[in-house]
């Protein structure tokens, strides 16, 4: 055998290693939901340190609606009843945020819109808005839409921590493109018969991508999804500082930057108390 055939079975050789190697990476591995949450729980900083958290605060900037219109106050994924759907995309107002978590489903949020401060308080079962900016300065009890909706959020730590123990169910549900890249799709079935889908990086097995809870426009319900992006490392967690809300139907997602993040920050339990 001459020493060009020998190059270039080599050279074939090499290609069919690239080939093969291209194909593992294209195609994700089939795994169980078990396995996959097990993945995901050690990829954001184990179960351990998950256990861990009882406070967690947020602040940044967040869109909230477009001209000068006064911003819709809530959660990202939360339900907001809107009587008609925006025809065109209006420049989005930028909004400082201090969201503050705590365990026990509690959380309040702050936005600062022409000099006056609205806040969103839930303490665990009801919830409460004062919205100065509206001219509304008496406090008001959330609308059962929007109590249902929190309800369904996660806690500080996730649907996936101890989710037998929460009284979900858990299904592997294939394999979608989540912005072009693999992630397995989980199916939760909650503890009062709701479901939801969570997308999970098939590379990094970080949440890319979840369900949000449906929003009213023109009296209909649309899909909302809530993508996440730029994980970064918080004291050993690893925690999105990009999330987007897509809306069916609206042309402009919702965007939140999230500048700062604080780990189990001293929070004192009348943060989350009805407002006066």
């Amino acid at each position: 055998m001459s020493r060009a055939t020998i190059s270039t079975l080599v050279l074939l050789a090499f290609a069919g290693a690239f080939t093969l190697a291209e194909a593992a990476i294209a195609e994700a591995p089939k795994l169980t939901a078990v396995e996959i949450v097990d993945r995901n729980l050690a990829a954001r900083g184990g179960l351990e340190k998950l256990r861990g958290l009882r406070t967690m605060s947020w602040s940044g900037m967040m869109d909230a609606g477009g001209g000068n219109r006064p911003p819709v106050l809530g959660i990202p994924g939360q339900a907001h009843t809107t009587q008609t759907a925006p025809q065109a995309p209006a420049p989005q107002l930028q909004l400082p945020f201090v969201l503050e978590m705590m365990r026990g489903h509690k959380s309040r949020l702050e936005i600062t819109f022409n000099g006056q401060t609205a806040i969103q308080v839930y303490d665990g079962k009801q919830g409460w808005k004062l919205r100065p900016f509206l001219n509304r300065h008496d406090v008001e009890s959330f609308t059962a839409d929007e109590l249902q909706a929190v309800q369904n959020q996660s806690d500080l730590d996730g649907r996936l921590v101890d989710y037998a123990a929460q009284g979900t169910k858990l299904e592997a549900d294939g394999v979608d493109k989540v912005e072009g890249k693999d992630a397995y799709k989980l199916k939760l079935t909650l503890k009062g018969g709701q479901v939801v889908h969570e997308w999970i990086d098939a590379q990094s097995f970080l949440e890319v991508k979840v369900d949000g809870t449906p929003r009213k426009l023109d009296r209909k319900p649309h899909a909302v999804s809530i993508l996440l992006r730029d994980y970064r490392s918080v004291d050993g967690l690893m925690i999105p500082h990009l999330i987007e809300t897509d809306v069916q139907g609206v042309q402009r997602a919702e965007t939140i930057r999230i500048e700062k993040v604080l780990v189990n920050p001293r929070l004192a339990e009348s943060r989350f108390a009805k407002p006066t």
